[in-house]
């Protein structure tokens, strides 16, 4: 009963959380296209694609783990969205979040992975379900696929701004 509480706990947290950034990034002040804006700045191309992928991904992934449901996998969605976000808006200002650091997409994707080690308690879909998605090798597979996820998004879609000229 207690880890049931405790999961569920995490589960709140997380879940909202990821669904309130996809909700900003599709019905924030700017919209879809104030992201496609800030995704072009970081590199990511065609960033209209990477905005509506990124926010449907948050919008899906925060509602399947605040329900508890596919834990395992919704750990992975978990696990590449931050590392496309340490990789991109975090890249080179070191771990403390304050200074534009890693530190909250490390412990976001750490967190979630650790759901899909313990799984999301008996207050989930997973469990109305009879699923059991979640161990040790659950969590290993959602790091790996999370981060295999991530890395050849940015392989694939990432595009450094070239460097401006100096004038003549």
């Amino acid at each position: 009963m207690d880890h049931d509480i405790g999961v569920l706990i995490i589960r709140l947290a997380l879940g909202p959380m990821l669904m309130a950034h996809g909700w900003n990034k599709t019905f924030g002040p700017d919209g879809l296209a104030g992201t496609a804006r800030w995704f072009e700045a970081l590199g990511l191309r065609p960033a209209r694609l990477h905005a509506r992928l990124a926010a449907g991904a948050e919008l899906a992934a925060g509602l399947a783990l605040t329900l508890g449901f596919l834990t395992g996998l919704t750990a992975a969605a978990f696990v590449g969205l931050m590392t496309v976000a340490a990789l991109t808006d975090h890249r080179g200002k070191g771990y403390f979040v304050f200074k534009g650091g890693c530190e909250y997409t490390v412990l976001i994707a750490m967190v979630a992975a650790g759901l899909a080690a313990t799984g999301p308690g008996g207050w989930s879909a997973d469990e109305l379900l009879g699923l059991d998605l979640s161990g040790a090798w659950w969590a290993a597979a959602a790091v790996l696929a999370g981060l295999t996820a991530g890395l050849a998004l940015m392989t694939l879609g990432h595009r450094r701004s070239p460097a401006p000229r100096a004038a003549p």
